[in-house]
């Protein structure tokens, strides 16, 4: 079996940036819009230390504001290396994606 926590950890940095351009948001927030989109898999657990890693990394920022709903909450924003970053990891998702559907795909061989 492979392991998928080290495919999942990089793949979520790229989607999660792309959430966070949206609109500044919050973390649990990321996590229901990374399910809705498929990753079932995803947990509050895995989303958090990304996000921490991503604002060390300088690549979104967060400001903690009230909540109607209880306590505040960290709404995170992307940075312009942030954007940078997304458009880097987009492009490779894009060849290696294609790459990769051409090989699982080939009867040829």
């Amino acid at each position: 079996m492979f392991d998928k926590s080290q495919l999942m950890r990089g793949t979520l940095e790229g989607c999660i940036l792309k959430v966070i351009t949206m609109k500044p948001t919050y973390g649990y927030e990321i996590m229901e819009k990374l399910v809705c989109h498929g990753f079932d898999d995803v947990r509050e657990g895995t989303i958090y230390p990304l996000l921490v890693r991503l604002e060390k990394k300088k690549l979104i920022t967060s400001e903690t504001k009230p909540s109607p709903l209880g306590p505040s909450r960290k709404y995170y924003t992307i940075t312009q290396n942030g954007s940078e970053m997304l458009n880097s990891f987009t492009a490779y998702w894009d060849s290696i994606s294609k790459a990769v559907k051409s090989i699982m795909g080939s009867e040829d061989e």
